[in-house]
């Protein structure tokens, strides 16, 4: 294997990719977006200076730094981005594909004079700090390992045009909406617990998995009770043994789970079910969805799995956190801030999905992983591995050139041929 030739040919899929966002910019503004998107590749950093660095160019690195930052500023960058992004991955979903949601945060300990720093509770740390709120979407399968990123979406509560956390939830769900044509299940945690994120599901007739609070009231038998009342009384039907891998290895849980009827008493007419799972932990885990037609182990364990599978969005923004040093982003302008996290999201779309579509550019990022020098391999999580592997090749093979389709491309010499795609 050449590196030299792999990382012509990484270079030559980006170009493609940039295909996706050309009915939507001016030549200018799609070389910017590959510039880039090349740099924050090539640093595995999100800071403009180390962006700079990756693109490695013939002028000063302030000089660099001024271009990117101009054209980061640029209205509208986001919302086209996001939206284009979201277009692509739709085609990977399909009527059953879930389309996991995360509201999450992005932690600046000593920032000052960033802008709109509001109050955020840090996931990890387990307390309050301040920051940024995001909120993020990938689809999978259920059970599977591979993600799809749909949507990164900054904002902030201090922010003058911030209306409130249900308007940013509901603009990531239109925009998904419109890309999917309503195909796919929507999965959310607790923080999804809420009625006007029902009313958005429901109103736009979407499939959807929400785990419960305990004090929620439901209608059960025309009558109101709590949710964590009602699991007490539920009948588990079904055992299943779960098996899940953690940093810590493998935790095995055993699983009874049973299903009841309930309602909103804000929209009665609507019928739905509350799945009940026994066994993860202390209290019964409480899932309200409109899936799960019949009380058969198939249709029960089809909601159960599916939000099981929620677990991979959190390897996805610990991911994203960690191989784009995301935390670290130090812009002082609000545009600027939420144009980055989606040309963030155009990055992790690109080396998680773009490049493994196929059968050629799979051989692609077996080469890329190759590359990467892992101690230990490839984890099953292989992400990681493709990010270190693209930074290595775009630091150390050749400097990024924007073309277009129709451009003469350069030629490999012999000493650089290798058999890197087969035929299909």
């Amino acid at each position: 294997m050449n590196p030299t030739a792999t990382a012509f040919k990484v270079r030559e899929q980006l170009n493609r990719f940039l295909g996706i966002f050309s009915p939507h910019f001016s030549k200018p503004a799609l070389v910017f977006l590959g510039d880039i998107l090349y740099g924050l590749q090539a640093a595995k950093d999100i800071k403009l200076s180390c962006i700079g660095r990756g693109l490695d160019e013939a002028i000063a690195l302030k000089k660099t730094e001024e271009r990117l930052s101009r054209n980061l500023a640029r209205e509208g960058l986001a919302e086209t981005v996001l939206g284009c992004v979201a277009r692509e991955g739709a085609k990977r979903v399909g009527s059953d594909t879930l389309i996991i949601l995360d509201p999450t945060d992005i932690r600046k300990l000593y920032a000052r004079k960033m802008p709109y720093l509001g109050h955020i509770r840090d996931g990890s740390a387990k307390e309050l700090g301040k920051g940024y709120w995001a909120c993020a979407a990938v689809a999978c399968e259920s059970g599977g390992r591979r993600i799809v990123p749909l949507h990164l979406r900054l904002w902030s509560c201090s922010a003058p045009d911030f209306k409130s956390e249900n308007e940013e939830i509901a603009h990531t769900v239109e925009t998904i909406r419109k890309g999917t044509k309503h195909r796919g299940i929507y999965v959310v945690d607790r923080g999804g617990d809420r009625g006007e994120l029902y009313n958005l599901f429901m109103g736009n007739q979407l499939r959807f998995i929400v785990r419960l609070v305990g004090d929620r009231h439901l209608l059960w038998r025309n009558h109101p009770r709590r949710a964590d009342q009602l699991a007490g009384k539920c009948r588990m039907l079904y055992r299943e043994t779960l098996r899940r891998e953690t940093a810590e290895g493998e935790k095995v849980y055993n699983l009874e789970y049973g299903v009841m009827d309930v309602r909103l008493p804000d929209r009665p007419q609507e019928k739905l079910r509350m799945v009940v799972v026994k066994g993860l932990g202390e209290h019964p885990l409480m899932l309200l969805t409109n899936l799960a037609l019949t009380a058969s182990r198939e249709s029960l364990w089809q909601v159960a799995e599916g939000y099981f599978s929620r677990w991979r969005i959190e390897d996805a923004i610990r991911y994203i956190k960690q191989s784009y040093n995301l935390e670290d982003i130090r812009l002082l302008d609000y545009t600027r801030l939420r144009n980055m996290m989606a040309i963030l999201l155009a990055a992790v779309f690109f080396a998680s999905v773009w490049l493994g579509e196929s059968l050629r550019r799979s051989i692609l990022v077996r080469n890329i992983t190759h590359v990467s020098k892992r101690l230990f391999g490839v984890v099953e999580f292989h992400y990681y591995a493709i990010a270190d592997g693209l930074a290595f090749l775009f630091r150390r093979f050749g400097k990024w050139s924007h073309t277009r389709p129709g451009d003469p491309q350069p030629d490999l010499s012999p000493q650089m041929e290798f058999p890197l795609f087969v035929p299909e």
